[in-house]
């Protein structure tokens, strides 16, 4: 499952996949906008199958919150 979001979010934002760890986030990452942070949110939904409640969605900032969202959804 890390190894897809990470895979998911360097094609997303454009960045390399070996340059995204835990610390990743749109702190240190420039081009990890709003909106691209919406279709990260998306693909991550369709890649597996889970429904991202609202409230979980602005907590998502950063690669280390995202794998503690989705390891609670799946």
């Amino acid at each position: 499952m890390e190894e897809r979001v990470k895979q998911i979010i360097a094609e997303i934002i454009g960045i390399e996949l070996e340059c995204i760890d835990e610390q990743t986030s749109p702190d240190n990452v420039p081009d990890w906008d709003s909106l691209k942070h919406m279709q990260i949110i998306i693909a991550l939904e369709e890649e597996f199958s889970v429904e991202i409640p609202d409230e979980y969605i602005e907590k998502m900032l950063g690669v280390e919150k995202i794998f503690l969202v989705l390891k609670s959804l799946i």
